[in-house]
């Protein structure tokens, strides 16, 4: 099972997403983040917040995802853009998009809203699929 969390940035909610699901399954599933225009590094708001649940990100480092990349994911969330402006045609897998709001330049506070609902997700998503 691969998974692979996308958004433009790979700065904030996909790395969000993709921390939660890797501390759930464990070894269960091949979980990849990235994004389609890669940011220098996560928001230090995300970092924050993350922290606050015991994931360290400050060490992690956006990047881009590639084509083929996605194409071998049986599962690509994007986080409020359009799966098929993200996913190549060939995609063989469920593809999703969560529609939620980008971290950048909010407040801790919200980030944490947006933060838990993440983990609210990838939790049901991970269920969802029988990998939880």
């Amino acid at each position: 099972m691969k998974i692979a969390f996308v958004c433009v940035e790979n700065a904030g909610r996909s790395q969000m997403a993709a921390a939660f699901a890797r501390r759930i399954v464990g070894e269960g599933a091949t979980i990849i983040s990235g994004g389609t225009l890669p940011a220098r590094k996560v928001h230090p708001v995300v970092v924050e917040a993350m922290k606050e649940v015991g994931i360290d990100l400050s060490g992690v480092r956006p990047r881009a995802t590639a084509p083929k990349e996605l194409e071998e994911c049986d599962y690509v969330v994007t986080m409020g853009c359009n799966p098929a402006d993200v996913c190549p045609v060939t995609f063989r897998g469920d593809a999703r998009d969560w529609g939620l709001p980008d971290p950048k330049g909010m407040s801790l506070p919200e980030v944490r809203e947006i933060r838990d609902e993440i983990e609210r997700r990838v939790r049901a998503l991970l269920r969802e699929i029988g990998l939880v």
